[in-house]
Order: structure tokens, then sequence, then C-alpha cells
């Protein structure tokens, strides 16, 4: 394009009426320029003559010349622009597998820019051109290119679906919107498109907040990573100074025992020894005895021999060696007193490593308070939340009218339970409950939906993880079939842990550090909520109310 026709840009060469480039242009008297055509059919359809443009209105109808300077300027760039649309056209790239092609393009098709809705067509950009500066094809509207332009007509009609049903929830064209549809809530498809482009927007809106949500969450994972990090480097470190503890106490009672059996050893073959040594001296002394003894014999000297007898016929002193023998070392029990010194290390040890657990489970402590919304009407609660005993039952009906307690959804109505204000969702909680002076109990946890009416069954599968006492010494955790607890002491105090994220809900006695008995791998998709049953009175016998310890300083 010329140095002086570059300095001006398209819309300098547009009619705004026609939105063209200008065909023999005039000028109004106010200074602006319209196709001749152009501004004279408009000033043939208004009372007055005025300025398109600028409103100026003229009371005498202009003359209007055409602007030679401009139509010749005009003429020049539409050249200008056809050879540049026409000199681009080469370097257009030809529509690869999965793009749409041009439809108009003979031989090599070339990649579409937009599609026409009124054409039913795709267009390349040098094709595209004449819907860009041709009037009536500015009208028509034009999208990224598509295929199958076709699947946009009606089948029946074959007409444009320009149409919605939002009753049959599909697009319809005009004729069909006054047949088949004719009663139907029918909405141009531009205006279901905005409605269904504001739900999108909501939509992407919805998930772009989800997406900041996960990706807080991926930042509160990595923020915590370090943390567990030095936690599972604590508890190696624990593990392998208790371990490493144990394999000391193995060793060294291993080689204790190993020493008692040799020095048994030892001693016994000093024994051996001693007994070899005198026999071989009453030998020595024998011999000695027998060689002058027979030396007498040989002697022809029968003063001699009178002499001496006296003296050597008598065999010289010696021990009475028929009782005496060297037994083998009796090595019973040595074994068994090595393994049960063993046992009292590692039960020490085991000690240590439970009063570790413990404390460790006990910076997870957490307040916790009965609601007596859920609580079976013949149980006792205490003004703070923090007791719970049973009613004399001969007082419970009574107790029930007189309160008039509404049967909710939340409460317990045939078993003698109540749950905790707190819920937990997540993380860990620990809580303790005085169990001292009970005979009866059950302590746990218990998700939010669980059944609350009627008989219960006391299952992980049913949304509870308890533990009981019953008949005074008969411990057990209620899994679906109960396992028996051989407890060491009675627990006078119960700790109860939960892991949500771990899915382990433990019991431990406090004044021990003993652990009771562990849930583990526990499917924990709900809320949780602290369990408790004091059981019945039995006559006085089970009187005691369970307490909820307060939230205790272990620090």
């Amino acid at each position: 394009m010329s140095a002086a026709s570059c300095l001006l840009t398209e819309d300098q060469f547009l009619c705004s009426i026609c939105l063209d480039v200008f065909t023999n242009p005039v000028s109004t008297p106010c200074g602006h320029n319209f196709c001749k055509n152009c501004i004279t059919e408009h000033w043939n359809s208004k009372v007055q003559c005025d300025c398109p443009n600028c409103k100026k209105v003229f009371y005498r109808r202009p003359e209007l010349q055409v602007n030679t300077f401009i139509s010749e300027m005009a003429a020049q760039f539409r050249q200008e622009a056809q050879q540049e649309a026409s000199s681009s056209s080469s370097d257009q790239q030809a529509a690869k597998p999965g793009e749409v092609p041009c439809d108009v393009c003979t031989g090599t098709k070339l990649k579409a820019l937009k599609s026409c809705l009124v054409c039913l067509a795709s267009y390349c950009e040098t094709h595209l051109a004449p819907h860009l500066t041709m009037s009536g094809l500015k009208r028509h509207q034009l999208i990224d290119p598509v295929e199958n332009l076709e699947g946009r007509m009606c089948t029946k009609h074959d007409k444009l679906l320009e149409l919605f049903c939002k009753t049959d929830q599909m697009c319809v064209c005009m004729l069909c919107a006054i047949s088949d549809h004719k009663t139907h809530d029918v909405v141009p498809l531009k205006e279901e498109y905005e409605g269904k482009k504001a739900e999108l927007g909501k939509t992407e809106a919805e998930i772009k907040q989800m997406i900041q949500k996960r990706q807080l969450n991926i930042q509160e994972i990595k923020r915590s990573e370090k943390p567990r990090q030095r936690d599972a480097d604590i508890a190696i470190a624990h593990g392998v100074q208790v371990f490493t503890a144990l394999k000391e106490s193995v060793e060294r009672v291993q080689a204790e025992f190993i020493k008692t059996i040799k020095e048994k050893q030892r001693t016994t073959e000093k024994k051996a020894e001693d007994f070899i040594k005198d026999l071989n001296q009453e030998i020595s002394e024998l011999k000695k005895r027998r060689s002058e003894v027979e030396q007498l014999l040989h002697s022809e000297d029968h003063l001699q021999l009178i002499q001496s007898f006296s003296s050597l016929n008598v065999a010289p002193p010696t021990k009475d060696w028929t009782e005496v023998s060297v037994r083998p070392p009796s090595y019973e029990g040595t074994v068994v007193r090595a393994v049960a010194q063993l046992e009292e290390m590692i039960s020490k040890e085991t000690k240590n490593l439970f009063e570790a657990e413990l404390m460790r489970v006990q910076q997870y402590a957490t307040d916790v308070t009965l609601d007596p919304d859920t609580a079976f009407p013949g149980l006792i609660l205490s003004d703070d939340g923090k007791q719970v005993s049973d009613r004399d039952e001969e007082y419970y009906n009574c107790y029930y009218e007189e309160k008039n307690l509404r049967d909710n959804p939340e409460r317990f109505d045939t078993c003698g339970c109540v749950l905790g204000k707190q819920s937990f969702s997540s993380g860990r909680f620990y809580y303790e409950v005085q169990v001292k002076w009970k005979t009866a109990w059950v302590l746990g946890v218990a998700r939010e939906s669980v059944n609350r009416k009627g008989n219960l069954t006391l299952t992980p599968q049913d949304g509870y993880w308890t533990i009981s006492l019953s008949n005074e010494n008969v411990y057990e955790a209620l899994t679906d079939s109960s396992v028996c607890l051989s407890l060491k002491s009675k627990p006078e105090k119960v700790g109860v842990f939960v892991d949500y994220e771990e899915g382990l809900v433990s019991f431990h006695d406090v004044d021990t550090a003993a652990l009771i008995y562990s849930f583990t791998g526990c499917s924990l998709t709900e809320k949780l909520y602290p369990y408790f049953c004091p059981d019945y009175d039995y006559g006085g016998l089970n009187s005691s109310p369970l307490i909820i310890w307060p939230e205790p300083d272990f620090n």
C-alpha cells in the first residue's frame, strides 16, 4: 500500500450509513462524507435534512457534488485492500485433520476462519472478505468455524434452528414454533443462549471456587508436611529407642543366661577334676605299696618279712569312692527364670511406651459435656453436663410423665444412654471418663445417624465403637462378635481417643497407662459424638455416676 494510504485507516473510507467503502462520496456543509446514494435516500425518508453524524439540520437541501479526491482515495484503498487480501491468501494454511475447511476453496482446502449461519458455509480469510465489506453480508451472523452446518437446520422444514422450546428442551425452527410447539414456551435461541451462558457463568464461578478451595487444601497439606515429617521422625526415634532398649534387654538376659550355664558347667568340671586328682594320688600310693609287697614276697629273708609284715599287710588309707560320682548339673528352670526376667524388662519398657503414648494422645484433650436432648428419660444428668447416672426403675414412669419429655428424633427412647454435645468430623480428640465404683457401663463414640429408637445393636457396622463392663469384671469390646478383654487391673478412669483420618478409636487405662483396646481401620465418614451409658442402677449396686473428667492440664 502507498505511503499516503498507509497513513489512513479503513474506518476513514467507510460510509457511516452503509458501513461500506465510499461509492461516489459527497461532503455535507458540516464536513462529513457519505455515499451519494446513501445520503440521498436518507434525506428522502425524512421531513428535514440533517447530518446523520452530527445531527446538524439544513433548512435547504444542500446540492451535493462528488468529492473526487475522496473518491479516488477510496477507489485506491479498495484496490489495495483487495490486492492485500489476495496476497495474504497464499500465506494461509491448508486445513489439517480435525480443522474446519473452507467450503468455497477449490483444490487445496484452506483453514476456515468463520462459519456463516445464514449462508450455512465456512470461509477462509480470502472468501470471508465479502462478509466483512459488503453491506448486505455484514448483517449475517458469523461464528467460529464449525462442521456440519446442516445440523443447524430443521430436518422437517429445512429452516434454520433459531428458536428454543423450553417445554421440550430442544431447538426448533420458526415453522416448528407455530405448528408442533404452538402452545409451548418458545424463546429465541439467543435468549436461551444468554440464560444458559449465565448458568454456565455461575457454574464456572462455583468450579473456580471449588478449585480455589482445593488449592487451599493443597497448600494446607503442604504446610502440614513438615509437622507430619517431624511427627514421623519423633515416632521413629521413639520406636528405635524402645526397640533398642528391648534388644539390649534381650541380649543382656541372654548373656546372663549363658553365663549362668557356663558357671554351672565350670563348677561341675572343677569338681570332676578334683576327684580325678584325688583318685590319681591314691592310685600312686597303692602302686607304691603294691611294689613294696611284691618285693617282700620275693624275699628269702625270714626275719625281714616277719618284721615288715605288719606295716605292709594293711592297705594305705583311702576314701570310699563307692557313692562318689560326677553328675551333670541341672539346668532346670534356668531358661524359665531368664524368660521371666526378660518379661519383667519388656513389661517395664512396654509400660514406658504406653505412658508415652498416653501422654501423646492426651495433648488432644477436649472438653466434653452431655447433651440432654439426646438423653434417655430415665437418666440423671448433672447441671454442668459432666455426670450421668441411672434413675431408680420405680421412679422412671412418673419421671417421664412429669417432665413430659418431647420424644424428638435425637433422643434415645429405650436404651439408657446419652451423647455428648460436641461433634467431631476430622482431626483427633480425647476425653476421660471416671468409672470408679461402677459395676457396669458402656463408653465410646457413635455416628450422628445411628438409630436412637428401640433396642440398639452396639457394633461398628451399626455406627458404634464402644467397650463395656458387665457383671463387675467382664470387659468386652463390642464388635460384630464381642471380644473378651483380659485386663490386669480394673480401670478407674478410661481415656477415649479418636484419630478420624486414621480410622482409629482406642481406649486407655489412665492410671496404669495400659492400652485397653483399639478399633482400627474404622470407616469414619460422618460426625462422631461421645457415647455414654451408665447402665442400670441394679438396686443401688451401680448407682455411681459416669463422670467426664474436666479437660486435664497435662503440661
